[in-house]
């Protein structure tokens, strides 16, 4: 009866393996018959009182003893078979001393029954044992779930961070190109500048072309060299499930893009302001009146900046001589200078108002005088003045003291280019905290 009770419970514990690990297997359907079959036999065997039962008994524990020793699903149940080993192998050994009743027989059956509480000893023991390595599995199961499910989630995310970073990289990509194009226009206005008349210094110009266009350039390669080092570095974190310094390296990126684009932005105003100064005009001089030209220009200039910035104020003084000559020049390109500095002198006045000088009144004078000869149109202000070590740097290319991104530093070397081309000259008087006024001289004859 104890092998009867070893194999039920063998049965038992093979079947809720199965049905744990291989729910489908054929063995599993093979141990629902056996388990079948074991109940009708212990029936059969309590009411017909059948004595060859034992030796199927021993049979089926064997059996069952050899399945778990050759069967990989079955691995973490051999402890619990080993646990059983002595109870059968007493069992099994008494069934064969009753073969042959001597005294011999009867006095091994004796040491077996004496052996019999250490067999339950061993058999509790190892039962415990398993216990605790049921649990050990069960945490061990339990671990791999979530470690699934935690993979899972990763894969999700990683496919929508590589996402992000493929049009991340195509973004960049495209704003590369854009301004790549934009130096392939410049390129093309260069080669018109070089064929223009009004380029009398060609060497300095291209000079400072290259010289302004290196500088959003420089800083739209290093952000891109940049951005491409923060992706690879977000597909590793990406990898390695990080997702905190993702999100990171991520928020770098967008400020990276932003900064490629506000230098694309200053590349493109080069780029016009290029197309500006090689824009070849008519050449036609005609006899025109330089206090009615200023005085026009002048209310154009104020009249613009109020229209841009209501709260802009300044104070105008006007001095025309009334006595000057018409003198032939291009209008359009005259009143082009005039233009430039009038607003570059609203420009600077205003700027120092903003620094909220006590009693500071911010104005801009316009005056015409006869001289040797010429005329001159002076521009006055009463800003802050330009400082010695960059005022013989103000008509070249590109320079400008505005803050990056307010000015291209064109309007002057575009004005003293127009000057020039008209046989006259212009240039600068200044007093650092005080002041500037721009001088024109142009022929009166």
């Amino acid at each position: 009866m104890l092998n009867a009770i070893v194999v039920i419970s063998l049965l038992t514990l093979f079947r809720r393996t199965y049905k744990a690990n291989a729910p489908n297997s054929a063995t599993l359907a093979l141990l629902n018959y056996a388990t079948i079959l074991v109940i009708l036999l212990l029936i059969a065997q309590i009411v017909f009182d059948l004595s060859f039962a034992k030796w199927i008994w021993d049979a089926l524990v064997i059996s069952l003893i050899f399945l778990s020793f050759n069967n990989q699903v079955l691995k973490n149940e051999k402890t619990m078979v080993i646990a059983v080993l002595p109870l059968v192998f007493i069992s099994f050994f008494q069934d064969l001393l009753s073969i042959w009743p001597n005294n011999f027989s009867k006095q091994l059956h004796n040491y077996f029954d004496y052996v019999f509480p250490f067999a339950i000893v061993w058999l509790i023991s190892m039962w415990y044992i398993f216990r605790q390595q049921q649990k050990k599995w069960a945490n061990e199961q339990k671990l791999k779930q979530q470690e699934a499910i935690k993979n899972k989630l990763i894969a999700e995310q990683k496919a929508e961070l590589e996402i992000l970073v493929k049009e991340r990289t195509a973004e960049i990509t495209r704003q590369k190109d854009a301004l790549e194009e934009a130096l392939k226009e410049l390129k093309q206005t260069q080669d018109q500048l070089i064929q223009s008349e009004k380029m009398a210094s060609l060497g300095e110009l291209t000079a400072g072309i290259a010289h302004e266009i290196q500088n959003p350039l420089n800083f739209v390669n290093n952000f891109s060299e940049v951005n491409k080092e923060l992706l690879s570095e977000m597909i590793i974190e990406i990898n390695n499930g990080h997702y905190p310094e993702v999100i990171a390296l991520a928020n770098t990126v967008i400020e990276n893009e932003e900064k490629i684009n506000q230098h694309g932005k200053r590349a493109d105003a080069i780029v016009k302001g290029m197309l500006q100064h090689s824009r070849k005009s008519t050449g036609i001089k005609e006899p025109t009146n330089i206090n009615a030209l200023a005085d026009e220009y002048l209310r154009l200039a104020y009249h613009g900046l109020r229209a841009k910035d209501k709260s802009f104020n300044a104070n105008i003084k006007t001095d025309y001589n009334s006595n000057l000559p018409n003198i032939n020049i291009v209008p359009q390109e005259i009143g082009r200078v005039i233009l430039n500095l009038i607003t570059n002198a609203f420009y600077v006045v205003n700027e120092k108002k903003k620094s909220a000088i006590p009693n500071y009144e911010p104005t801009v004078g316009v005056k015409t005088k006869l001289q040797n000869n010429n005329v001159e149109i002076r521009v006055e202000d009463n800003g802050s003045g330009i400082p010695q070590n960059i005022k013989e740097k103000i008509f070249q290319p590109f320079f400008t003291t505005k803050p990056s991104g307010q000015g291209t530093g064109l309007g002057l070397s575009l004005s003293y280019d127009i000057v020039k081309a008209h046989g006259g000259d212009l240039k600068v008087e200044t007093q650092d905290g005080v002041g500037s006024t721009f001088i024109i001289t142009l022929p009166a004859g």
